[in-house]
């Protein structure tokens, strides 16, 4: 941990932010972390590939088949390491209007969903459980909707980052029940 505003793990950092200047935008941002070890790899992988590839070419020995299933395996293996191609997700809380939803993508793409104030009747923390893991999720109670609407839907952020963000989106929210008594 670096501070109240600051939270950072292996995967993820969380950085809060505070805009305008009466503080009446609140931004949270869950940043996926990459380390330089994989991405030493994937160039690693693509050196390998195209090196394989020139030397097939360059040789004699004509198999255009083998030249064919070593871009397949670079391929394959460069995709297996950017496997999440996303950057970055975002919520963002303006009390006198809603709650929008970022979702950063490695390709430059960005993705918004927005919902009004009004709407939404409580953010709820839940823990999820399936067969291979256990994490923690956030997500909105909206109102006409038939089910719940997950706050990070590519990232899987732990309880420590998303404790926070529950707070300020009930403390928006006005829930009847004190943001600080223990939920879980």
């Amino acid at each position: 941990m670096l501070g109240e505003n600051w939270i950072e793990n292996r995967k993820y950092t969380y950085r809060r932010q505070l805009k305008w200047p009466v503080e009446a935008i609140d931004i949270h941002h869950v940043v996926v972390r990459r380390s330089r070890a994989s991405r030493f790899f994937i160039y690693l992988c693509l050196v390998i590939g195209l090196s394989n590839a020139v030397f097939l070419v360059l040789s004699k020995h004509e198999s255009v088949t083998i030249l064919f299933w070593s871009f397949i395996l670079s391929a394959s293996l460069v995709k297996l390491f950017l496997w999440k191609p996303v950057k970055q997700e975002s919520v963002i809380i303006m009390p006198a209007l809603g709650v929008q939803l970022e979702t950063h993508f490695l390709s430059g793409r960005t993705t918004r969903r927005f919902f009004p104030i009004g709407k939404i009747l409580r953010p709820v923390l839940l823990e999820c459980v399936t067969p291979l893991t256990c994490y923690w999720s956030l997500s909105l109670i909206v109102r006409d909707e038939g089910e719940l609407m997950l706050v990070f839907k590519e990232l899987r952020p732990p309880v420590t980052m998303l404790v926070p963000i529950w707070k300020a989106l009930c403390a928006t929210i006005d829930c009847k029940e004190s943001p600080d008594a223990d939920d879980g």
